[in-house]
C-alpha cells in the first residue's frame, strides 16, 4: 500500500467535519517511506515502541497519542529513530475518541455492553459514551471482565449495592467530576475511565455511582486496534502487529 492510499483511507473512515474540528490533533510525525506492508499499532509513541517496530520490520506505526511534549526530549529522540530506521508514524487523537468505532465504543464492546445508547462526543469538552447491559451484571463480575480484557488490575470502588445495568464510559483521562456528573444524569449506576483523582473518587462515592479505573494506555488500545483492523479490511495484503507497552500505570509502587 502506498502511503498516499493510507492518507485517503483516513479521510474515508473519518467524517470531514470531525477531521476539521480536530485538524491539529492528528497527523504524521514522520514519513520516511512510501510503501507500507506492515503496520504496528499501540496507544503511545515511545522509544520502546519504536525499537519493537524496528525488530518487527514495521513500515508504519499508528498510535493514539503522539510523543508527549512534556516528556522533555522524547519527541525529538523518537523522530531521530524513526528517520534512522526508515519507519513512518501516524497518530490520531481527537477524531479516534469521537468516532463510532473509536476508543470509547471499542472498550464498551470489549466488556460486553449490549446496547450503546450514545457514543462519546465533543461538545466544548468530552462527553462520555453511555451503554447498557440487557441483563444486570454483578459489580465484581464486571471488574473481573474489565481486568481480563485490559490484562491489568483495575481499581474499583463499589458505591452502591445494586447490580450494574447502565454504564458511562470515557477512556483515558476521563476523570473529571463533570464527566461522572453527566453519566449520573443519564441514569448510569457505574462509570468507567482510564485515570482517577482524589476528586473523581470522592465524587463517585458521594454521588453513589460505582467507579472502575483502568490505565490510560489500556483503556484506549482497543480503539487503535479497531482503526488498524478497518485499514486492513480495505487493504487485504497488510500485516498488523500490536506493539506492546508496559502496564506500569496501575502497578503498586
Amino acid at each position: 500500500m502506498e502511503i498516499t492510499k493510507f492518507k485517503t483511507m483516513i479521510h474515508e473512515l473519518f467524517p470531514r467535519e470531525l477531521l476539521e474540528e480536530f485538524d491539529d490533533d492528528y497527523g504524521f510525525t514522520n514519513t520516511s517511506n512510501t510503501l507500507i506492508k506492515t503496520i504496528g499499532y499501540s496507544t503511545n509513541l515511545s522509544i520502546e515502541v519504536i525499537e519493537q517496530a524496528k525488530a518487527a520490520k514495521v513500515d508504519l506505526i499508528i498510535t493514539h497519542h503522539d510523543a508527549w511534549d512534556f516528556i522533555y526530549g522524547l519527541k525529538e529522540e523518537c523522530i531521530k529513530r524513526l528517520k534512522e530506521y526508515n519507519i513512518s508514524h501516524f497518530w490520531i487523537h481527537g477524531p479516534l475518541d469521537y468516532i463510532d468505532f473509536g476508543t470509547c465504543t471499542s472498550l464498551m464492546n470489549k466488556i460486553g455492553i449490549d446496547n450503546i445508547i450514545r457514543f462519546s462526543e465533543y461538545k466544548n469538552s468530552s462527553v462520555p459514551g453511555i451503554g447498557e447491559f440487557n441483563e444486570a451484571e454483578s459489580f465484581e463480575g464486571l471488574v473481573e471482565r474489565m481486568s481480563t480484557e485490559l490484562e491489568e488490575p483495575v481499581r474499583a470502588w463499589k458505591n452502591h449495592e445494586d447490580k450494574v445495568k447502565k454504564v458511562g464510559v470515557l477512556t483515558g483521562a476521563g476523570h473529571s467530576t463533570d464527566h461522572i456528573k453527566f453519566a449520573l444524569e443519564q441514569g448510569c449506576d457505574t462509570y468507567l475511565t482510564g485515570e482517577a483523582s482524589l476528586y473523581s473518587i470522592q465524587y463517585a462515592q458521594f454521588a453513589g455511582v460505582n467507579l472502575l479505573v483502568g490505565s490510560h494506555t489500556f483503556t484506549e488500545i482497543f480503539g487503535v486496534e479497531s482503526l488498524a483492523l478497518k485499514i486492513k479490511e480495505l487493504t487485504k495484503d497488510l500485516t498488523l502487529i500490536q506493539l506492546h507497552e508496559e502496564h506500569f500505570e496501575l502497578n503498586p509502587g
